[in-house]
């Protein structure tokens, strides 16, 4: 079966490899030539997490294999969004979102993997981490002062530490591949002309001004800093079992509609099944139903 240009297109956004890997290659504002907007996207957008919503219910009663999405961005790049209505259709029992900020003084007497660690989805359950460990080789790499504050040996903070950082994310994923867990890290890649724009409307609707932060406009002049430790972090941690799909996030019902793709194709290639009962089980459903019958 011919998959739809939808799929074609979240493929296309898919990076496995790291290797020759840069941002530049990826527009913020691709459409790619689908040639529809955004009533019929979101059309297709509520069909797509009708699928999520199949595959769940199959996931659950599995009980084998979890899901972890991962998403990250730059300030206003749509990840809350995103998760409302890529997600929207899930029965909540069977997933957890889990926003992360700036740790904790009990986070921070840990590794930096182990707040993101307690947070994983169990096996039958979809997990959602609105940002994840890797803000720690995004937010100290971009802002110094923030690692230097870090309760960390002096000898082990240095250069070196954002390779070593990436070289255990990209070995905790493998690990948790190995255990059952589907892994899709999404990067809303959003351009600098849209996100002026959001953060003005964050001034100027009333509605929305409750999402301004003081540091969003210093944030916002180290964009291209930021770009380049996304580039790094993408390309050290990019694989098969665990893939980066950059996210054109300037429309952002077509950013919805590429992560619910490629959630829902994921899933769909795990191939869930019901569990069936044996030959005793079947024995003693019918028996029941004589039961119930009567």
């Amino acid at each position: 079966m011919s998959k739809s240009p939808v799929h074609a297109f979240a493929e296309a956004r898919r990076v496995t490899a790291g290797e020759g890997f840069t941002l530049s290659r990826y527009a913020t504002d691709d459409d790619g030539g689908l040639g529809f907007g955004k009533k019929e996207g979101e059309a297709m957008l509520e069909a797509t997490v009708a699928r999520i919503a199949e595959q769940q219910e199959r996931l659950y009663a599995d009980a084998r294999w979890s899901v972890l999405c991962i998403l990250q961005s730059t300030d206003t790049g749509g990840k809350d969004g995103a998760i409302k209505h890529v997600f929207s259709g899930v029965n909540p029992q069977g997933m957890h979102v889990e926003s992360f900020s700036a740790p904790s003084t009990l986070e921070r007497s840990h590794g930096f993997l182990w707040r993101h660690d307690v947070a994983l989805p169990r096996r039958g359950r979809i997990g959602v981490h609105n940002r994840s460990w890797y803000e720690e080789v995004l937010v100290p790499r971009v802002q110094p002062s923030i690692l230097q504050a870090a309760s960390l040996p002096a000898r082990l903070v240095g250069p070196q530490i954002w390779e070593e950082r990436l070289e255990d994310i990209a070995a905790h994923e493998r690990y948790l591949s190995r255990q059952g867990t589907l892994i899709l890290k999404f990067f809303l890649h959003l351009g600098q002309e849209e996100q002026r724009q959001r953060l003005l409307a964050r001034i100027d609707e009333p509605a929305k001004n409750w999402k301004f932060q003081a540091g969003d406009l210093a944030d916002r002049a180290r964009y291209l800093d930021y770009m380049a430790a996304y580039e790094e972090a993408i390309r050290a941690t990019a694989a098969p079992h665990a893939p980066w799909f950059v996210i054109p996030a300037d429309r952002k019902w077509l950013a919805r509609l590429l992560i619910a793709e490629a959630v829902a194709s994921a899933m769909e290639a795990l191939d869930l099944q019901f569990p069936e009962l044996d030959s005793a089980g079947r024995t003693a459903l019918l028996r029941a139903r004589d039961a119930l019958a009567r």
